[in-house]
């Protein structure tokens, strides 16, 4: 049975324009990705047309500033638009949301000669970027990696391996944080690798529970040699450069779950006023009734609370407590509104034929990527309590 068409979210939104560009997004989600979603992700195809189409229409850069070719959108117009693009397939949405960290070393930390050297491309001329800062043995304890890269006159030599990488093989660019210093998050610096740099390969993408559009690898450095000038920032400032990342990171993760629990709604609301039993339809039951009350209520309460920390990084504020609390709890929800969509769909919510099965499968990562939610708990407890004792 093919997807029911996402239905239109009432958006608070800053200005027309705004609203002009959510109307766009929409266009560009009923006539290119809803109706391929499914059959795109059982057969584990990656849509890099889809990604050329969203740069050629500005919504790679949204974020950004428009001298180097962003769109100078807030944080919480740009983040409906991810919640729009994975209501319709997360492969798109989270692979937006990765390219926009990808392009956040640079943007926030790179000097002038660099920003305008490479980010108008990686804006808005048709490039994708990964973020390299896991490796096999250092997720969550992300300042314990162990790439390194070993200065050579004016360039530097990077070996390693990083691992959990979104697009990996397939992106044109990577930020990759690799070791210049000693133990500890002080050692470790960023640097823009380009994906046709000579050493670096990519291991065929893991095979996953869901999201098989998207590919995810480990990508491997052997003796991957740039200049200088491709440094970003400070040596020993990556560390800092990838915290601050991960805290605008988060929030896309955040919207992007929304998208996938606010679809898992639709679906089930269409299932529930269409299926009869007992003579009527299953809505009017009221276990079920409940049920969909829950689920409405804690999509609205994840997307305010993404929407509240947006409009607190618009203004300058410190937000990384607003956005550990937002990856956390609207990622949860998402868990929690998909299995019950499958729930209300009964035997065949559990079926490839209808998408929430998908759905649900897609949401557990979102509990885990930037972060897992065990470590945002830590994050939001450091902020209340102070760091833990020793």
């Amino acid at each position: 049975m093919p997807d029911h068409a996402p239905q239109p979210v009432d958006r608070q939104l800053p200005t027309d324009e705004a609203r002009d560009l959510l109307s766009l997004v929409r266009d560009i989600v009923h006539r290119e990705i809803a109706p391929k979603a499914a059959e795109e992700e059982e057969a584990g195809r990656f849509p890099r047309e889809i990604f050329t189409l969203l740069s050629e229409a500005g919504l790679l850069g949204l974020a950004y500033d428009s001298e180097f070719g962003g769109g100078d959108q807030p944080y919480e117009v740009y983040l409906q638009v991810l919640e729009e693009l994975a209501a319709a397939r997360l492969t798109v949405g989270l692979g937006v949301s990765v390219h926009s960290l990808s392009c956040h070393a640079l943007a926030g930390y790179g000097t002038k000669e660099q920003q305008t050297e490479h980010l108008p491309a990686m804006l808005g001329g048709g490039l994708l970027g990964a973020y390299c800062l896991s490796e096999p043995a250092s997720g969550s304890d992300a300042a314990s990696l162990r790439t390194k890269a070993v200065r050579d006159g004016d360039y530097w030599v990077i070996d390693g391996t990083k691992a959990w990488i979104t697009h990996g093989g397939v992106a044109d660019f990577y930020t990759v944080l690799a070791r210049t210093g000693g133990e500890g998050a002080r050692g470790v610096t960023a640097f823009l690798v380009p994906g046709d740099a000579e050493g670096l390969s990519a291991a065929v993408p893991e095979k996953k529970m869901g999201m098989k559009g998207s590919p995810t690898a480990q990508v491997h450095f052997d003796g991957v040699r740039i200049p200088d000038s491709r440094r970003i920032g400070d040596e020993g400032q990556g560390f800092a450069i990838a915290l601050s990342a991960l805290d605008s990171g988060r929030l896309g993760i955040a919207a992007c779950a929304i998208g996938v629990a606010q679809a898992a709604l639709d679906e089930a609301l269409a299932y529930a006023t269409e299926r009869r039993q007992f003579g009527r339809p299953i809505a009017d039951f009221q276990g079920l009734r409940f049920m969909l009350a829950d689920m409405a209520t804690q999509i609205e309460a994840g997307r305010a609370l993404y929407l509240s920390a947006a409009r607190l990084r618009d203004t300058g504020r410190p937000f990384a407590k607003q956005a550990a609390m937002a990856k956390l709890l609207c990622t949860d929800a998402a868990m929690k509104v998909t299995t019950d969509a499958v729930q209300v769909l009964g035997g065949y919510g559990y079926t490839a034929d209808f998408p929430v099965e998908r759905l649900m499968r897609e949401a557990k990562v979102l509990q885990i990527v930037e972060g897992t939610n065990q470590i945002q708990r830590m994050v939001i407890a450091r902020h209340l309590a102070g760091p833990e004792t020793r």
